[in-house]
Order: structure tokens, then sequence, then C-alpha cells
């Protein structure tokens, strides 16, 4: 199976399109690398970018994002909203399928390694990749931001992992390294900034210090006034959403601005999010309010509504989930065919497909038909005694025809695999 690994630099440009372009034109044009995602900031004056390949693939392409970068970015004249200290102020290396954290780890060492070297600018390692415990966070490394970095790294303790000690008034420092799966999240407020950091204070993992911790874990962030939007947002990354999960982090700051007696009004997702903390953030909803939906379009249309999704910019599904964005890429050509093309090829002169893809190919149509059926009965007045027994026959025959599907084309690959040999 192909190793694949996501790679998210963070630019200190968010307002000429012209750079921001031709970064991503840098990262477009490297071979077995797919562009994802470009979110530009303009308050923040930052843009992140997305795009995955393999091991070798993305360090080339992160490599032509900062050399692109170096040409066209001058960090003397850059003002923003978002803490940073370098042109390409951080660059992570994301395990998403067949790779390991240890994989991404030698990855980032890699291109810190070749970056350094290449644009003789420091580059310091974090989280995973760190070497030392007290520079392992992003923010203890960008204490001080650019405006501090001159007189940083005339200390010892901040020598970088690689690249020159001196100060590169025109780069400041990068910052690269290995982590988890990272969601950028934020929460509108119509109040000000002081009102947003507070509740960002209250729930972010640190809080306000050692002896206050905040409520929630795995969340770091901070609050800010966005005056492109005319709003202030509490902006968080949710390093590991599996332990606070989107819809965790929007119910607490409701809660918390009721206190201060402000409204929120929607969130947004910068750059991309897993599916599964999306129908996450669906099945609490859909429990809270004993809900029954069942297509995963809906559960997403649902997360989109109570969430605000779209309050600021259209949520587009398949340009904001990465399983949908890698979806676009796949290709299944026996399901994709008609009925009569998929009879004519099975009836072909030809061991594929074969009967593994001929009995999953009924056996969706079987369940699908099983599911018509039960969706048939529920809600109609007449089978409302049925309606719990339906509410828990629907969901199984519903998924159990849903996952049937690619295993018409999984079953011929693994046939055409095994004639090779």
């Amino acid at each position: 199976m192909k190793k694949i690994i996501e790679c998210v630099p963070n630019f200190s440009e968010g307002r000429n399109k012209k750079i921001i372009d031709a970064i991503a034109k840098a990262i477009k044009g490297t071979p077995e690398c797919i562009l994802l995602d470009v979110d530009p900031g303009k308050s923040t004056n930052r843009t992140v970018f997305t795009f995955i390949g393999d091991p070798e693939s993305v360090i080339k392409g992160a490599l032509n994002a900062a050399r692109k970068a170096q040409e066209l970015i001058d960090m003397q004249n850059h003002k923003g909203e978002h803490p940073r200290m370098g042109a390409m102020d951080v660059c992570p290396f994301i395990p998403v399928a067949n790779v390991s954290m240890e994989e991404c780890i030698k990855v980032s060492e890699k291109f810190a390694r070749k970056a350094a070297k290449q644009l003789n600018v420091p580059f310091f390692l974090y989280e995973n990749s760190a070497k030392q415990e007290y520079r392992k966070k992003l923010s203890q490394i960008r204490e001080g931001e650019y405006e501090k970095l001159e007189q940083k790294l005339k200390h010892e303790k901040w020598k970088p992992d690689f690249g020159p000690t001196k100060f590169v008034p025109e780069w400041g420092a990068s910052v690269t390294g290995a982590r988890s799966f990272l969601i950028a999240y934020n929460v509108n407020i119509l109040g000000t900034s002081n009102q947003a950091h507070r509740i960002a204070l209250n729930l972010r993992e640190a809080g306000r210090g050692e002896h206050e911790k905040g409520k929630l874990k795995q969340v770091k962030g901070m609050g800010w006034y966005v005056d492109e939007y005319n709003l202030a947002q509490v902006t968080v990354n949710l390093t590991n959403y599996k332990i606070t999960p989107i819809h965790v982090m929007f119910e607490n700051v409701k809660k918390e601005a009721e206190k201060l007696r402000v409204a929120v009004a929607g969130s947004e997702i910068v750059g991309l999010i897993p599916l599964d903390a999306i129908l996450d953030a669906a099945d609490y909803y859909i429990k809270k309010e004993d809900l029954f939906i069942l297509d995963e379009d809906q559960k997403i249309k649902l997360v989109i509504q109570r969430l605000g999704l779209s309050s600021i910019s259209v949520f587009n599904p398949s340009e904001k989930i990465i399983e949908y964005m890698l979806d676009s890429k796949k290709h299944e050509p026996l399901a994709d065919m008609s009925l009569r093309e998929f009879i004519k090829e099975v009836g072909s002169r030809s061991s594929a497909p074969g009967g593994g893809s001929v009995s999953a190919a009924i056996a969706a149509i079987g369940t699908g038909l099983g599911s018509m059926g039960a969706k048939l009965t529920y809600g109609v007045r007449k089978f409302e005694k049925l309606d719990e027994k339906m509410r828990k026959i629907i969901p199984k025959l519903h998924q159990a025809s849903l996952d049937l599907i690619p295993l018409i084309d999984a079953d011929t690959r693994r046939d055409s695999h095994a004639q090779k040999y």
C-alpha cells in the first residue's frame, strides 16, 4: 500500500494573492504531490497550505514551497494577528496512511537538513521530532516571535537544530517536525478580543498558568479580533480531536460565552478536517436531540448547521473533509459502471471481474433492498408501532450496503495483483 504523509506548511503571507498562488504552484508542480487546500487569512497575514504525497515527494514539495517563499516573502515588512517567527513559519509532517510517526520524524529531519543547507536559514525541530523537552512545543520555540528572534539566537540553548545560528532578517526562522493530525478551529464571538481571550484561557489546557489549568485537554488557544469579519474569535488547535472533539469545544465556548453575556455566531475549520471528526459531532447532536439520520450527507449538513461552519465562508465538504479530497482522486472502475456495462464486463473473456466482485455487487443490492423496505416502513402512520424496531434495523442494512460497494473493485484488484506473481 502506498505511504501517504500530509504536510501543512504555514507561510507568513495572507494578503498578496500573487505570492500565495506562486507557492501553491510550486507545490502543485512537484511530482506525486497533491495540493488539497489553500487557506489564506488577511488579518492573520498567514496562509495554510495542505498537501499530501509519499515520504520523498512531500520533502520535495515542502522544499519547492520554501524556495519560492524565500524569493517572495520579506519578514522585515510583515505584520499580522497570528504569532510568527519566519517566512515559512511552521511545516509539520503528519502520518495519514501506511506510515508511522517514526517515519514522519525522519522525513521532518531530512527536510530541515536540506532546507537549512539550501536556503541558509535556521530550522528548529518540534513536537515528536524535538531533541529537547524545553523546546518541544511550538509556543516555546516561537516565544518572542520574529521581533525578539535576533536576541534569542545569541543564547546557546536556542541554537537551531539545523542551519546557521545567525539572524536572517528576510526569513527569520522556521519550525518543522512530526505530529499527529491537528484541527485548527475558530469559534466566532460577537464581542471583544478580550472576551474571546478570557474564554480561551478558561478552556485551553494550559489555562492561565501552572496553578490555574484550563478545562479541556489537548487544546491550545487564544482570543483575537478579526477585522475582516468584524468579530472576535476563540482560535484553537485541537491537538488530539479524539480527546477534545470539535463539538465539545464549540459547546464549551457557548457555555463560557453565556457567562459573559456574549453571543456565539458559528465557527470555522481552518484547513482540512477528518471525516470521523464531523461524524462524531453528528452522532453527538443526533443523540442529544433524539434524531434519526442515516445518510452521511445529511449528518454532515446537520453538523454544518449546528456548528455554524458556513458562518464566514461556505463549508464545502468536498473541499474541507480530507477523505473526500482523497476520494476525488480515487477511481473505482467497476462500481462506477452502469449496470449494463458491469454485466458485459463480467461476461467478457477475462477472469476478472469474477465471482468475488459479482458476489459483492449482489450482496450490496440485497442489503440495499432490505434497507429500502425498512425505510419505507419507518415513519408511516399505520406502521408507527414498528418505528423503534426499524430504528435498529435500518442503520445496519444501510451501512452494510455502503460497505459492500468498495469490495466490488477490491476483489478484482486482488486478482490482478495475484496474476503478477
